[in-house]
């Protein structure tokens, strides 16, 4: 379990390491690194994703380490409160940037057509502090959209015991 503090509560996440073992080690690593440390939700779209893990609160890409292998193919699905690692159109391109699903999103799902977005976890705790996030004022920051006007930090990431 992780949790994330942020600026409008904390989130509590369960990690998937059986179905997703290289994306789960992966991200363990940045939050043993303090890599999320600091960093913002960097993109709000109501009725989508929150995504985060990449940018500091002056937009600026944290440095990453290398992409990983996409463990979309994991029979887990981009269900309302799952995480699941964002990408490049390229299939295996993840580092650190992941979104929370804020519904059922079927088409990030693994299948014949689409390779998908790895689901690696899923929100236990304080799936309300993510809806509040979702209602944020957005703009555009240089060439990048739906930004939140007032930054959403993620100030510290943790490790947490299961209760």
């Amino acid at each position: 379990m992780v949790k994330l503090e942020t600026t409008h509560g904390d989130i509590t996440l369960e990690l998937y390491p059986d179905k997703a073992p290289i994306t789960v080690e992966n991200f363990l690593q940045y939050v043993d690194d303090g890599h999320f440390d600091g960093t913002v939700f960097h993109r709000v779209i109501p009725n989508f994703v929150i995504q985060g893990g990449g940018f500091t609160m002056e937009m600026k890409q944290k440095p990453t380490r290398d992409k990983i292998k996409n463990e979309a193919d994991n029979g887990l699905n981009n269900e309302r409160g799952t995480l699941s690692m964002a990408r490049t159109n390229e299939i295996d391109s993840a580092t650190s940037q992941f979104f929370v699903n804020l519904r059922d999103n079927t088409n990030l799902d693994h299948s014949e057509a689409n390779f998908g977005y790895a689901v690696f976890a899923k929100v236990m705790e304080g799936m309300d502090v993510v809806d509040e996030i979702a209602q944020v004022e957005t703009t555009s920051v240089s060439h990048y959209q739906d930004v939140p006007v007032e930054p959403v930090c993620v100030h510290k990431t943790v490790r947490v015991e299961q209760e």
